[in-house]
């Protein structure tokens, strides 16, 4: 998305026109280059590979506890309304051999969560990734977020938060590891 091509411009003039808008008045004459020079940071997750994003790895000295990264804020874009939902997510691991930097599972949220989205997905896509690209032994992961297509439309639920979870490996196969899990990311 580094070209900003006519066709997308044309089409955000024609969604002002379609809400009613005169995409000509002062406030909007530059609105459609604003909205589409957004998408490279609202959807730069499609141009963000999740492998590289984990490779860096470091001994993990034999430490084998879980390790949590808690309260990553969290923006994207629900695809069936194509309005934001904002959160927080919760990811945890057990490493085996290796860790990897804690700046890489916020980037991992960033690299899924900056597309078009619905939140069970983006719950999926999160622990899937950290599962497969390291030799950890197991994944959980919570997104907590609340969605503006119930916010500002339809039930119009204004303090409703939408909770999902993922967990892979030991997450999946042991209860206690499951409950630690969940009480320390509350």
């Amino acid at each position: 998305m580094t070209e900003i091509s006519h066709d997308s411009l044309d089409n955000i003039t024609e969604m002002l026109y379609a809400i009613g808008e005169d995409p000509c008045r002062e406030g909007l004459k530059d609105t459609p280059k604003r909205v589409v020079k957004s998408w490279s940071t609202i959807f730069g997750g499609y141009s963000q590979d999740p492998e590289s994003i984990l490779g860096t790895t470091f001994s993990s000295d034999s430490y084998s506890q879980m390790i949590i990264l808690k309260d990553i804020e969290m923006f994207s874009t629900c695809e069936h309304h194509m309005l934001p939902f904002v959160g927080k997510a919760h990811i945890a691991y057990i490493p085996s051999s290796k860790v990897v930097g804690i700046s890489k599972l916020a980037r991992l949220v960033e690299c899924f969560s900056r597309r078009l989205q619905i939140q069970e997905r983006l719950t999926d896509q999160i622990a899937d990734a950290l599962h497969e690209h390291t030799d950890c032994l197991g994944v959980g992961v919570m997104i907590e977020s609340k969605h503006f297509c119930m916010v500002a439309r339809g039930v119009s639920k204004q303090n409703s938060l939408m909770v999902t979870t993922a967990l892979r490996g030991n997450f999946k196969d042991d209860q206690k590891v499951r409950e630690e899990f969940l009480s320390l990311i509350k």
